[in-house]
């Protein structure tokens, strides 16, 4: 069975997230149960508008399309705040979504977040909460960071990051960059989601095998009594073959994307 696919997907103005993703997909790559690919949202601002903001230069990491999100069984979201709401970049993408949600293609697919703001108190929250409704309409898992750092609990420096997501803080001119903290919360959200989306593709995969009856190449041959001439007596309690009650066959997978979804959650 080939690994579950998991994306991180970022959008970056000024390389603060960019920094996150990178320890995001480490954390991913951890357990080699996953296998991970990294990509950044489209820029809709012009050139000479990003050179005005003093703007850092995009790194070589292949632009994602609305199609190409579909193949993978998790993704990793990041993108800084702009008014504790998702910037227009992001938006952009998944206002292009239109024709997967049709179809159900994100339904039941694995989703995390993470972000930068400019303070502490800039939407590390918010942020992540407001896009929400992305995931829902979509039938995704939205799968949260909770507290696994001990860093998370610290309150003698500014540290991003919520139970919503890993995070960083870049001050209000961008001049701070992720701390040692900070990339460590990154990494263990990576790594927390990779095995939340490892062990769902597990369940997923037993639901088939069940549905579809044993594989062909799992299947156990049956001995003909004529291949061995012998003849087989029957049973002195055997039935006749006409009061044998006649046994279903398993029920197919549904193909509903809905059905399939609860049917995950059920066996987790």
């Amino acid at each position: 069975m080939a690994k579950p696919k998991i994306f991180v997907i970022y959008y970056s103005t000024y390389g603060h997230v960019h920094t996150l993703a990178q320890s995001v997909m480490k954390g991913v790559s951890k357990s080699g149960d996953v296998d991970v690919e990294m990509y950044q949202f489209a820029e809709t601002l012009p050139d000479d508008v990003l050179e005005k903001m003093h703007a850092a230069p995009k790194p070589n990491v292949p632009v994602i399309d609305a199609d190409k999100i579909a193949e993978a069984d998790g993704v990793l979201i990041g993108f800084p705040t702009r008014f504790g709401v998702a910037p227009a970049q992001v938006k952009a993408f998944f206002d292009a979504t239109g024709k997967l949600w049709a179809s159900g293609a994100l339904v039941g697919k694995c989703a995390g977040l993470f972000f930068a703001t400019g303070s502490q108190h800039g939407g590390q929250e918010s942020t992540a909460y407001s896009f929400l409704p992305h995931l829902a309409h979509h039938g995704m898992i939205y799968v949260p960071l909770g507290y696994p750092s001990p860093y998370m609990f610290e309150n003698d420096s500014v540290i991003g990051g919520s139970a919503w997501g890993a995070g960083t803080v870049a001050g209000s001119d961008g001049s701070l960059q992720p701390n040692y903290k900070e990339l460590d919360i990154a990494e263990i959200q990576g790594e927390k989601f990779a095995s939340v989306v490892a062990k769902l593709a597990t369940v997923s995969s037993g639901n088939e095998i069940a549905a579809g009856g044993v594989p062909e190449a799992e299947a156990v041959p049956k001995e003909s009594a004529v291949e061995h001439n012998t003849a087989v007596e029957p049973a002195a309690n055997a039935k006749p073959a006409a009061e044998v009650a006649p046994t279903n066959p398993p029920a197919p997978a549904s193909k509903n994307p809905i059905r399939r979804l609860i049917d995950k959650l059920k066996n987790l």
